[in-house]
Protein backbone atom coordinates (compact mmCIF):
# COMPACT_ATOMS: atom_id res chain seq x y z
CA UNK A 1 0.00 0.00 0.00
CA UNK A 2 1.26 3.52 -0.63
CA UNK A 3 1.99 5.33 2.70
CA UNK A 4 0.66 9.01 3.60
CA UNK A 5 3.80 10.64 2.84
CA UNK A 6 4.16 9.45 -0.75
CA UNK A 7 0.01 10.28 -1.47
CA UNK A 8 0.97 13.47 -0.12
CA UNK A 9 4.09 13.71 -2.25
CA UNK A 10 2.00 12.50 -5.24
CA UNK A 11 -0.93 14.93 -4.55
CA UNK A 12 1.97 17.93 -4.09
CA UNK A 13 3.02 16.87 -7.89
CA UNK A 14 -0.69 16.37 -9.42
CA UNK A 15 -1.11 20.05 -8.06
CA UNK A 16 1.98 21.90 -9.17
CA UNK A 17 1.56 19.87 -12.60
CA UNK A 18 -2.05 21.45 -13.06
CA UNK A 19 -0.31 24.98 -12.00
CA UNK A 20 1.94 24.61 -14.61
CA UNK A 21 -0.68 23.24 -17.32
CA UNK A 22 -2.25 26.71 -16.36
CA UNK A 23 0.56 28.73 -16.77
CA UNK A 24 1.48 27.09 -20.19
CA UNK A 25 -1.86 27.80 -21.07
CA UNK A 26 -2.33 31.51 -20.47
CA UNK A 27 1.42 31.77 -21.97
CA UNK A 28 -0.39 30.05 -25.58
CA UNK A 29 -3.42 32.37 -25.15
CA UNK A 30 -1.12 35.38 -24.64
CA UNK A 31 1.27 34.65 -27.90
CA UNK A 32 -2.32 33.57 -29.62
CA UNK A 33 -3.63 36.56 -29.12
CA UNK A 34 -0.40 38.44 -30.38
CA UNK A 35 0.35 36.30 -33.25
CA UNK A 36 -4.00 37.18 -34.38
CA UNK A 37 -3.39 40.60 -33.50
CA UNK A 38 -0.09 40.66 -35.86
CA UNK A 39 -1.99 38.29 -38.60
CA UNK A 40 -4.86 40.85 -38.59
CA UNK A 41 -2.64 44.39 -39.14
CA UNK A 42 -0.49 42.54 -41.94
CA UNK A 43 -3.57 41.54 -43.60
CA UNK A 44 -4.98 44.95 -42.89
CA UNK A 45 -2.03 46.25 -44.51
CA UNK A 46 -2.22 43.61 -47.26
CA UNK A 47 -5.31 44.58 -48.32
CA UNK A 48 -5.11 48.27 -48.05
CA UNK A 49 -1.81 48.39 -50.53
CA UNK A 50 -3.85 46.05 -52.92
CA UNK A 51 -6.91 47.98 -52.65
CA UNK A 52 -4.79 51.02 -53.80
CA UNK A 53 -3.02 49.08 -55.82
CA UNK A 54 -5.51 47.79 -58.16
CA UNK A 55 -7.58 51.38 -58.53
CA UNK A 56 -4.45 52.99 -59.47
CA UNK A 57 -2.97 50.13 -61.98
CA UNK A 58 -6.32 49.55 -63.72
CA UNK A 59 -7.33 53.18 -64.01
CA UNK A 60 -10.63 52.41 -62.14
CA UNK A 61 -13.00 56.07 -62.59
CA UNK A 62 -12.58 57.17 -58.78
CA UNK A 63 -16.66 57.87 -59.58
CA UNK A 64 -16.89 53.76 -58.96
CA UNK A 65 -13.78 52.84 -57.72
CA UNK A 66 -13.75 54.21 -53.80
CA UNK A 67 -10.38 54.17 -51.89
CA UNK A 68 -9.25 53.72 -48.59
CA UNK A 69 -9.70 57.54 -48.07
CA UNK A 70 -13.12 57.65 -49.22
CA UNK A 71 -14.52 55.17 -47.17
CA UNK A 72 -13.22 56.61 -43.93
CA UNK A 73 -14.96 59.96 -45.30
CA UNK A 74 -18.38 58.05 -45.86
CA UNK A 75 -17.88 56.34 -42.28
CA UNK A 76 -15.75 58.94 -40.13
CA UNK A 77 -15.65 62.98 -40.74
CA UNK A 78 -18.46 63.48 -43.65
CA UNK A 79 -21.05 65.61 -42.46
CA UNK A 80 -23.57 62.46 -43.01
CA UNK A 81 -21.11 60.16 -41.46
CA UNK A 82 -23.74 59.38 -38.20
CA UNK A 83 -26.21 58.37 -40.34
CA UNK A 84 -24.24 56.66 -42.85
CA UNK A 85 -23.03 54.21 -39.82
CA UNK A 86 -25.95 53.62 -38.24
CA UNK A 87 -27.32 52.25 -41.32
CA UNK A 88 -24.24 49.87 -41.65
CA UNK A 89 -24.84 48.81 -38.05
CA UNK A 90 -28.54 48.12 -37.94
CA UNK A 91 -27.86 46.10 -41.39
CA UNK A 92 -25.03 44.20 -40.05
CA UNK A 93 -26.59 43.34 -36.81
CA UNK A 94 -29.41 41.22 -39.18
CA UNK A 95 -26.42 39.81 -41.64
CA UNK A 96 -24.83 38.70 -37.80
CA UNK A 97 -27.71 36.87 -36.41
CA UNK A 98 -28.25 35.09 -39.95
CA UNK A 99 -24.94 33.98 -40.52
CA UNK A 100 -25.24 32.62 -36.81
CA UNK A 101 -28.74 30.65 -37.93
CA UNK A 102 -26.73 29.33 -41.30
CA UNK A 103 -23.28 28.84 -39.10
CA UNK A 104 -25.36 26.61 -36.29
CA UNK A 105 -26.89 24.84 -38.70
CA UNK A 106 -24.92 23.87 -40.65
CA UNK A 107 -21.83 23.00 -38.39
CA UNK A 108 -24.83 20.94 -36.08
CA UNK A 109 -25.65 19.02 -39.54
CA UNK A 110 -21.75 18.64 -40.06
CA UNK A 111 -21.41 17.11 -36.68
CA UNK A 112 -24.09 14.83 -37.02
CA UNK A 113 -23.20 13.21 -40.25
CA UNK A 114 -19.36 12.86 -39.08
CA UNK A 115 -20.58 11.11 -36.11
CA UNK A 116 -22.59 8.90 -38.14
CA UNK A 117 -19.96 7.90 -40.81
CA UNK A 118 -17.72 7.65 -37.85
CA UNK A 119 -20.18 4.78 -36.02
CA UNK A 120 -21.02 3.20 -39.70
CA UNK A 121 -18.58 3.07 -42.90
CA UNK A 122 -21.67 1.86 -45.01
CA UNK A 123 -23.17 5.13 -43.95
CA UNK A 124 -19.87 6.83 -44.82
CA UNK A 125 -19.67 5.08 -48.25
CA UNK A 126 -22.99 5.70 -49.10
CA UNK A 127 -23.37 9.35 -48.10
CA UNK A 128 -20.22 10.93 -48.62
CA UNK A 129 -20.19 10.33 -52.49
CA UNK A 130 -23.52 12.32 -52.07
CA UNK A 131 -22.54 14.92 -50.17
CA UNK A 132 -19.48 15.42 -52.64
CA UNK A 133 -21.50 15.78 -55.24
CA UNK A 134 -24.17 18.17 -54.20
CA UNK A 135 -20.93 20.63 -52.80
CA UNK A 136 -20.14 20.59 -56.41
CA UNK A 137 -23.54 21.54 -57.60
CA UNK A 138 -22.98 26.25 -57.22
CA UNK A 139 -25.24 27.37 -54.99
CA UNK A 140 -26.53 30.54 -56.84
CA UNK A 141 -27.92 27.51 -59.24
CA UNK A 142 -29.58 25.73 -56.57
CA UNK A 143 -31.18 29.14 -54.15
CA UNK A 144 -33.68 29.50 -56.76
CA UNK A 145 -35.01 25.96 -55.94
CA UNK A 146 -34.53 26.52 -52.12
CA UNK A 147 -36.61 29.53 -52.20
CA UNK A 148 -39.05 27.94 -54.00
CA UNK A 149 -39.34 25.27 -51.84
CA UNK A 150 -38.28 26.70 -48.32
CA UNK A 151 -39.84 30.28 -49.01
CA UNK A 152 -38.40 34.02 -48.07
CA UNK A 153 -38.08 33.32 -44.09
CA UNK A 154 -35.80 32.15 -41.34
CA UNK A 155 -35.86 28.58 -42.95
CA UNK A 156 -34.20 29.64 -46.28
CA UNK A 157 -31.55 31.71 -44.25
CA UNK A 158 -31.11 28.52 -42.21
CA UNK A 159 -30.55 25.56 -45.43
CA UNK A 160 -28.64 28.00 -47.61
CA UNK A 161 -26.01 29.43 -45.37
CA UNK A 162 -25.80 25.97 -43.92
CA UNK A 163 -24.98 24.77 -46.58
CA UNK A 164 -21.81 27.45 -47.43
CA UNK A 165 -20.59 25.83 -43.79
CA UNK A 166 -22.00 22.21 -43.91
CA UNK A 167 -19.02 20.68 -46.32
CA UNK A 168 -15.92 22.65 -45.41
CA UNK A 169 -16.92 21.72 -41.62
CA UNK A 170 -17.87 17.72 -42.71
CA UNK A 171 -14.42 16.91 -44.28
CA UNK A 172 -13.01 18.77 -41.56
CA UNK A 173 -14.70 16.93 -38.70
CA UNK A 174 -14.52 13.23 -40.39
CA UNK A 175 -10.65 13.77 -40.93
CA UNK A 176 -10.41 14.50 -37.31
CA UNK A 177 -12.69 11.66 -36.17
CA UNK A 178 -10.75 9.17 -38.50
CA UNK A 179 -7.10 10.92 -37.08
CA UNK A 180 -7.48 9.18 -33.60
CA UNK A 181 -4.85 6.64 -32.27
CA UNK A 182 -5.76 3.48 -33.07
CA UNK A 183 -3.40 1.89 -30.00
CA UNK A 184 -5.66 4.18 -28.13
CA UNK A 185 -8.84 2.63 -29.87
CA UNK A 186 -7.97 -0.85 -29.35
CA UNK A 187 -7.12 0.12 -25.23
CA UNK A 188 -10.76 1.13 -24.72
CA UNK A 189 -12.20 -1.79 -26.86
CA UNK A 190 -10.08 -4.26 -24.88
CA UNK A 191 -11.89 -3.00 -21.54
CA UNK A 192 -15.33 -3.72 -23.51
CA UNK A 193 -15.69 0.23 -24.80
CA UNK A 194 -18.27 -0.36 -27.72
CA UNK A 195 -18.62 2.27 -30.51
CA UNK A 196 -19.92 5.06 -28.89
CA UNK A 197 -17.67 4.78 -25.99
CA UNK A 198 -14.69 4.69 -28.34
CA UNK A 199 -16.21 8.09 -29.91
CA UNK A 200 -16.76 9.43 -26.94
CA UNK A 201 -13.17 8.71 -25.02
CA UNK A 202 -11.36 8.81 -27.91
CA UNK A 203 -12.43 9.92 -31.41
CA UNK A 204 -14.24 13.32 -30.25
CA UNK A 205 -11.18 14.25 -28.06
CA UNK A 206 -8.56 13.72 -30.74
CA UNK A 207 -10.90 15.53 -33.19
CA UNK A 208 -10.82 18.92 -31.62
CA UNK A 209 -8.08 20.35 -33.90
CA UNK A 210 -10.34 19.55 -37.03
CA UNK A 211 -13.31 21.33 -35.01
CA UNK A 212 -11.69 24.22 -34.68
CA UNK A 213 -10.25 24.03 -37.92
CA UNK A 214 -14.01 23.35 -39.06
CA UNK A 215 -15.43 26.57 -37.18
CA UNK A 216 -12.61 29.06 -38.38
CA UNK A 217 -13.63 27.88 -42.08
CA UNK A 218 -17.32 28.24 -40.99
CA UNK A 219 -17.44 31.63 -39.89
CA UNK A 220 -16.37 33.70 -42.85
CA UNK A 221 -18.56 31.19 -45.07
CA UNK A 222 -21.83 31.26 -42.80
CA UNK A 223 -21.37 35.30 -43.24
CA UNK A 224 -20.80 34.81 -46.89
CA UNK A 225 -24.07 32.37 -47.22
CA UNK A 226 -26.53 35.05 -45.21
CA UNK A 227 -25.01 37.77 -47.78
CA UNK A 228 -25.77 35.42 -50.37
CA UNK A 229 -29.55 34.72 -48.96
CA UNK A 230 -30.38 38.16 -48.09
CA UNK A 231 -29.03 39.44 -51.93
CA UNK A 232 -31.62 36.41 -53.19
CA UNK A 233 -34.31 35.95 -50.68
CA UNK A 234 -34.75 38.02 -47.75
CA UNK A 235 -34.45 41.67 -48.83
CA UNK A 236 -32.66 42.04 -45.09
CA UNK A 237 -29.17 42.66 -44.25
CA UNK A 238 -26.32 43.60 -45.40
CA UNK A 239 -26.39 41.56 -48.90
CA UNK A 240 -29.35 43.08 -49.66
CA UNK A 241 -28.30 46.59 -48.73
CA UNK A 242 -25.39 46.39 -51.24
CA UNK A 243 -27.62 44.97 -53.92
CA UNK A 244 -29.64 48.46 -53.45
CA UNK A 245 -26.92 50.96 -53.01
CA UNK A 246 -25.58 49.57 -56.28
CA UNK A 247 -28.81 49.96 -58.06
CA UNK A 248 -29.02 53.33 -56.70
CA UNK A 249 -25.65 53.98 -58.07
CA UNK A 250 -24.59 54.45 -53.87
CA UNK A 251 -21.08 53.56 -54.61
CA UNK A 252 -19.91 54.67 -51.54
CA UNK A 253 -22.42 52.66 -49.55
CA UNK A 254 -21.31 49.99 -51.76
CA UNK A 255 -17.61 50.11 -50.87
CA UNK A 256 -18.35 50.56 -47.22
CA UNK A 257 -20.23 47.87 -46.70
CA UNK A 258 -18.01 45.19 -48.43
CA UNK A 259 -15.00 46.77 -45.64
CA UNK A 260 -17.27 46.38 -42.66
CA UNK A 261 -18.08 42.71 -44.06
CA UNK A 262 -14.64 41.98 -44.77
CA UNK A 263 -13.41 43.44 -41.21
CA UNK A 264 -15.80 41.85 -38.69
CA UNK A 265 -15.22 38.89 -40.66
CA UNK A 266 -11.23 39.04 -40.19
CA UNK A 267 -12.23 39.64 -36.34
CA UNK A 268 -14.62 36.61 -35.64
CA UNK A 269 -11.61 34.13 -37.55
CA UNK A 270 -9.01 35.97 -35.20
CA UNK A 271 -11.15 35.36 -32.24
CA UNK A 272 -12.00 32.09 -32.85
CA UNK A 273 -8.41 31.44 -33.00
CA UNK A 274 -7.59 32.69 -29.76
CA UNK A 275 -10.36 30.31 -28.74
CA UNK A 276 -9.11 27.79 -30.19
CA UNK A 277 -5.47 28.10 -29.17
CA UNK A 278 -6.64 28.26 -25.38
CA UNK A 279 -8.53 25.24 -25.41
CA UNK A 280 -6.59 22.77 -27.34
CA UNK A 281 -3.17 24.09 -25.41
CA UNK A 282 -5.39 23.27 -22.33
CA UNK A 283 -6.43 19.63 -23.34
CA UNK A 284 -2.43 19.76 -24.95
CA UNK A 285 -2.75 19.39 -28.23
CA UNK A 286 -2.19 22.16 -31.36
CA UNK A 287 -4.37 23.69 -33.86
CA UNK A 288 -4.16 23.03 -37.34
CA UNK A 289 -3.42 26.35 -38.69
CA UNK A 290 -3.05 25.45 -41.82
CA UNK A 291 -6.85 24.46 -42.02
Amino acid sequence: MIDTSTSTRLAAEAVVRRREIRREASRQAGRALGRSLLTFALTLVVVLVLWVGAIELFGISSYVAKGPADVWAYLVTDDDAGEHVALLRDELGVSLVDAFIGFVAGLVVALLAATAFRLSKGVEHALMPVAMLLRSVPLIALAPLIILVFGRDVTTVAVVAGIVVLFPALVNIVFGLHSASAQMLDVVTVYGGNRWTTLRKVALPASAPSFFAAVRISVPGALTGALLVEWLATGDGIGSTIQTAYSQVQFSLVWSAVVVVTAVSLVLYNAVQVVETIVLSRMGMTSHQGS
